[in-house]
């Protein structure tokens, strides 16, 4: 019993380190904890663990950081997670369901990017728009549409502020750069504010101390892949550093079903700089910078504002987007003593999306007449459009009967279209754009008290402001300042009862205020086993497009000139409503979590989510009419099993279960699938031989049975000091459905790519 309460103590001590998401948290100074653990052994009047004596040796050797304190007691290091109230902690103890893929499962699962990582979560919903535009979903939702998820790069949120969603394409970060991604399923407000409603992916990069030396990297394959990686990592009396590059290449979707050629290619460059600085025995700073450019195709398609589409020649339909990201970061840590700690951390990040081109329409188009119609009567115009669509852009028989007398703006249009001239159905061409640049500018202090051997509490507050320019979407620049403070409290009950419970309060200067809780009691059968009893209330705010956007397009350099101006506004547009509410989910979890001595760690999940206030509707500019009327329900299980045996095979097993599922808004059920998981087995066969085998499987993807499975075989050589490994990647689907869309469609439904890889 003693040794018992002793473990809890020490599981309880504060991490050395900055327990916040970033890069190489997972490489803090256990020379530190180890120290420390064994100096609360020797102030407690209890029988001192067999390990104990050599552990005491080390410290005085100065030799403690190869030692863990879990070793002392089991024989193995238990694992930690950090993302769920960001304290490290055992899953056992976690108030929630954390998944997490680890840099071998990474590297064994041959994913060219994060979202195919996804995969591997329980209960993760992956969608592609096209080619270079995939989403992600966390139970389902609408399949054009992720924003009810908190995406972090070594704590840095890479959720865009303006038009609030993740660009999956254009992170600014290598998998190769990867250590782990944790991710939290369900709702995590309290420790990440707004925008965390259904759940968080923390993305971690590895520690510059851990990849010193170089790295290179080259990937090639059938559908245009063409990926390649570079690193340097070096070191300093004080610091280590690493310089990354790397870039991404592929042709995304062959046609659509129509037989068309697909415009979906993506292009990318990607740089990234670490540094970690230990100041002194207690200090460090850590710091990076990356940037990111490229592009991304854009298919041919119907111009949605265009009074008539197709009875004009178009000049340019590319509409192909350039990407620019800049991002630097900062996180100072200090270790006040063994049981207090605190950190600052800041951001800065710049997205830049700059999307151009050239159209044309009838003159029709621009009369004040035509514009007013949309907003009086948007259904009147659009049969308008119809009838001269089916003319081809000029009159068509009855169409003067048609209208009448009935309605005042469309005779006034019927007028211009019958003027002798023929002026108004002439084309007018000129430039549109949808460029737009994002600014986030974030300052977060953080601190972390154990006021016992029982009681932690981790808390903060932070500041954050977001800037967003785009004369198309806002008519120019909106800003919006959000205030957090937030904390969480652990409190061991005993030796089996932990009480945990949290708050964050957050006040939007656009979206208004909040305070949205959560609290949790977790049985503890052993440190490594433990039930979870979970509550907890989130809330996503209005992003700026759908409160309070001011969308309209403005030909520019037009030909001929209307009116005597080198410009013309199109006729439709959209107005935000401005007074849209949160959206709030309560969210209630029971689960289960066991980490066996021999390898086998299962996690089980039972919820039962409710989001009241739902921002559903489409956002187009021809349909803009986001309220907060609809509601969703979901209630269900998920499991994962991640089993490794000796140091040979590794079993992974995930799997999903929607049992009920109900919402105001059709749309969401098409990317909700009842039944989805995935089972891979990674084999070490000796001699440098690996090999592993994955397969996903969805029932329903937007209506589109999934499946596929993934082999790859890879080989190491050893050269002295130098390492080459030389992989195969086979992509086999085993339906014949499209992926999500009825457009996305590939010529075969293998894919075949191979990779090179030499470290020294």
């Amino acid at each position: 019993m003693a040794n018992a309460a002793l473990y809890g103590a020490v599981r309880r001590l504060p991490a050395p380190k900055s327990p916040s998401p970033g890069w190489g948290y997972w490489q803090s100074d256990s020379a530190r904890l180890t120290c420390g653990t064994l100096r609360l052994f020797q102030s407690l009047s209890v029988p001192i663990p067999r390990h104990l004596p050599c552990a005491l040796l080390l410290c005085s050797a100065g030799l403690a950081g190869t030692v863990h304190a879990e070793d002392l007691f089991l024989g193995e290091e238990l694992p930690e997670v950090l993302t769920a109230t960001r304290l490290k902690q055992s899953p056992a103890a976690v108030p929630g369901s954390v998944s997490v893929i680890d840099r071998s499962l990474i590297e064994a699962s041959g994913a060219r990017d994060i979202p195919e990582l996804m995969r591997l979560v329980p209960g993760m919903m992956v969608g592609y728009t096209s080619g270079n535009q995939s989403t992600v979903n966390y139970h389902g939702g609408r399949v054009s549409e992720a924003r009810r998820l908190q995406v972090l790069i070594d704590g840095r949120s890479v959720y865009r502020p303006g038009l609030a969603t993740v660009d999956w394409s254009d992170l600014p970060v290598a998998l190769e750069d990867i250590e782990r991604i944790e991710v939290f399923r369900g709702p995590n407000t309290v420790s990440y504010g707004a925008n965390a409603l259904m759940g968080v992916i923390s993305i971690i990069t590895r520690s510059p101390g851990d990849t010193l030396g170089t790295r290179i990297k080259y990937t090639r394959g059938e559908r245009g892949i063409d990926d390649w990686y570079g690193s340097q990592g070096f070191a300093s009396e004080n610091a280590d550093f690493r310089l990354s590059v790397s870039g991404q290449e592929d042709n995304g979707f062959d046609h659509t079903d129509l037989d068309y050629k697909y415009r979906d290619s993506r292009r990318s460059t990607r740089m990234q700089l670490s540094a970690s600085h230990t100041l002194d025995l207690n200090q460090s700073l850590e710091w990076q910078l990356a940037l990111k450019e490229g592009s991304n195709q854009r298919g041919v398609y119907s111009n949605e504002i265009a009074l008539i589409s197709g009875a004009v020649p178009v000049i340019d339909n590319s509409r192909d987007v350039e990407a620019r990201d800049y991002a630097g970061s900062v996180r100072w840590a200090l270790d006040v003593n063994p049981n207090h700690s605190v950190q600052v951390q800041s951001s800065l990040q710049h997205w830049q999306r700059k999307q151009e081109w050239s159209a044309c329409d009838l003159a029709l188009s621009f009369t004040p007449e035509v514009r007013q119609l949309f907003s009086e009567d948007p259904d009147k115009l659009d049969t308008v459009s119809r009838l001269l669509r089916r003319g081809n852009g000029a009159l068509i028989p009855g169409w003067g009967a048609y209208f009448g007398a009935q309605h005042p703006l469309a005779v006034s249009i019927y007028n211009y279209s019958i003027d002798p001239s023929g002026a108004y159905l002439n084309p007018v061409c000129g430039d549109l754009n949808n460029n737009i640049d994002e600014t986030r500018f974030d300052l977060e202090i953080q601190d972390t008290l154990s006021f016992s051997d029982n009681l932690r509490l981790l808390s903060g507050a932070s500041y954050r402001r977001d800037r967003t320019v785009s004369e198309t979407y806002f008519g120019g620049a909106l800003e919006n300042d959000v205030w957090r403070m937030f904390g969480h409290l652990e409190w061991y009950l005993g030796e089996h009862w932990v009480l945990q419970g949290g708050a964050m309060f957050e006040d939007d200067k656009l979206a208004g205020s909040s305070l949205t809780p959560r609290v949790a009691l977790n049985y503890l059968i052993t440190p490594r086993h433990g039930l979870r009893f979970v509550y907890s209330e989130a809330v996503r705010s209005p992003d700026m497009f759908e409160n309070d956007v001011r969308w309209t397009y403005r030909l520019e350099n037009v030909s001929p000139q209307v009116d005597g101006r080198s410009y013309a506004d199109y006729y439709a547009y959209a107005n935000g409503p401005g007074n849209l509410e949160q959206e709030i989910m309560r969210s209630r979890e029971i689960g289960y979590n066991g980490q066996f001595d021999f390898g086998l760690r299962i996690d089980i999940k039972l919820f039962n989510d409710e989001i009241h206030r739902m921002i559903s509707e489409p956002l187009k500019i021809t349909d803009f009419a986001p309220s907060n009327e609809n509601s969703m329900w979901m209630r269900g299980a998920e499991t994962e099993i991640d089993w490794q045996i000796l140091d040979s095979d590794r079993l992974r097993v995930t799997y999903a279960y929607l049992k009920d599922f109900e919402s105001s808004e059709k749309s969401h059920g098409r990317l909700s699938a009842r039944y989805s998981g995935s089972a891979g087995w990674i084999r070490n066969w000796g001699h440098g031989w690996n090999t592993s085998l994955f397969y996903h499987g969805a029932d329903l993807l937007n209506e589109r049975r999934f499946e596929r499975v993934d082999l790859r075989l890879a080989k190491r050589f050893r050269f002295g000091e130098t390492e080459l490994e030389l992989a195969a990647m086979l992509q086999q689907r085993l339906d014949d459905e499209a992926l999500t869309w009825r457009e996305n469609l590939y010529d075969d439904r293998r894919v075949v790519y191979a990779s090179a890889q030499l470290e020294f």
